[in-house]
């Protein structure tokens, strides 16, 4: 039976590398589709720039693996033979949901996709241990405080990603405007310093309780002084974008492939959740069985998984390997891209799928609101929006789908 179990979880790794795969082609358009869409460099140039964030996010990602091992369940009510039975439908049914999204061209989230199979498998097999008679309700086993509080921040990073994302976006066309090379000068200083600044706060102050060579001391250190690194990283940052606008180089295409990095960065270390967590979880399941188990599989509980993971450094290096590679080689990777761009594009097209009646109504309302804003907006200041906001003045490179700012 023990080699059985070994046979499941080497299959369980064989299957993280195809998900790995086929996950980054999903992902992909994530952290690709604002350089590729604003033509921002080439495209092989653009993949460059990814695969060196994807590598480094996955190799210094490391404690961000609990979701997979006590989460969504409670690993001291379940034994080994359950939770290899919940890691083996997770893993197959992710490939094959992310397969389907990816040969479609649809974008979809990993993050969703992970949460809710391990929800849906632990659920089944709850049920069968409550018709067991194992005097357990679904409190005991699911852990549902934790479960609800990862959905509802899933679900709220859309509506607060979509509200900031409008917010920046607008302020950012009324500074510049859609002929923004005439409106750059000094603003293009400040513009970028605060984008950089921006970058590195959220990629390395804020992401840096998940990078594997982060100690307490160097946290405590940047927590003390994190508004001296945010005002010399501004002063620095100001000071070297003007110089290279001086220099006649394009510092928005500079910004933009910065956040082409640290969005790698990001979703790498993302990634490394969503598909081989559950792998290295039923590892440790299968290492914990093995020296405590005594071959009682359906009878030995995982309360082992409780504890805090410690992912080996060749996990994480093999792991950004496979998403490099991926990530230069996936076609379906470049069609889940043209799908995002086609949605976001300042140009008029066809679209691969249809808008919804909620969609449609969402619009109306959206056009209304904005007709109410004008009718009570004093005319001057009417008039100096829509000089800032003249389309036809739109700039953008030879095809491009949307401008640079």
């Amino acid at each position: 039976m023990e080699i059985l179990f070994l046979c499941v979880v080497i299959f369980l790794f064989l299957l993280a590398v195809f998900d790995l795969s086929v996950g980054v082609s999903n992902d992909a358009v994530n952290f690709l589709n604002s350089a590729i869409g604003s033509k921002a460099a080439s495209f092989k140039r653009v993949l460059i720039v990814a695969s060196i964030g994807v590598f480094i996010g996955a190799a210094m990602s490391n404690g961000m693996m609990e979701i997979a091992r006590h989460g969504i369940f409670r690993p001291e009510h379940f034994s080994f033979y359950d939770l290899i039975c919940i890691f083996m439908a997770v893993m197959v049914t992710d490939i094959i949901l992310l397969d389907v999204f990816n040969s479609l061209g649809m974008p979809t989230s990993t993050t969703v996709s992970m949460v809710f199979e391990l929800l849906g498998a632990t659920f089944v097999v709850a049920l069968i241990k409550m018709a067991g008679g194992i005097g357990l309700g679904f409190d005991d086993l699911l852990n549902t405080e934790k479960a609800l509080s990862v959905i509802l921040g899933i679900f709220l990073s859309v509506a607060i990603a979509f509200f900031f994302g409008t917010v920046v976006q607008f302020i950012s066309r009324m500074v510049f405007s859609f002929n923004y090379r005439s409106n750059l000068k000094w603003k293009i200083g400040i513009f970028g310093g605060i984008c950089a600044t921006a970058i590195v706060y959220f990629l390395l102050i804020k992401g840096a309780k998940d990078l594997s060579f982060m100690t307490p001391e160097l946290k405590a250190w940047i927590k003390n002084n994190t508004a001296l690194i945010i005002l010399s990283c501004f002063a620095v940052f100001t000071v070297l974008m003007q110089l290279l606008h001086v220099c006649k180089v394009n510092v928005l295409k500079v910004i933009v492939l910065m956040g082409t990095f640290s969005l790698a960065v990001a979703f790498a270390g993302n990634d490394l959740v969503n598909f081989i967590g559950v792998p290295l979880s039923g590892l440790a399941s299968y290492q914990d069985f093995m020296a405590n188990g005594g071959g009682d599989s359906k009878g030995f509980l995982m309360d082992s998984l409780n504890g805090p993971a410690n992912t080996p450094i060749y996990f994480l290096i093999g792991a950004g390997v496979i998403m490099v590679v991926s990530l230069a080689t996936s076609k379906k990777a470049r069609n889940v891209t043209k799908t995002e761009i086609g949605l976001g594009s300042q140009q008029g097209g066809d679209e691969m799928f249809g808008s919804s009646r909620i969609a449609r109504r969402l619009v109306r309302w959206t056009l209304s609101f904005l007709s109410w804003v004008r009718r009570v907006t004093p005319i001057k200041v009417r008039r100096w929006f829509n000089r800032r906001f003249n389309v036809d003045e739109t700039i953008m490179d030879q095809g491009a789908a949307f401008d640079l700012i």
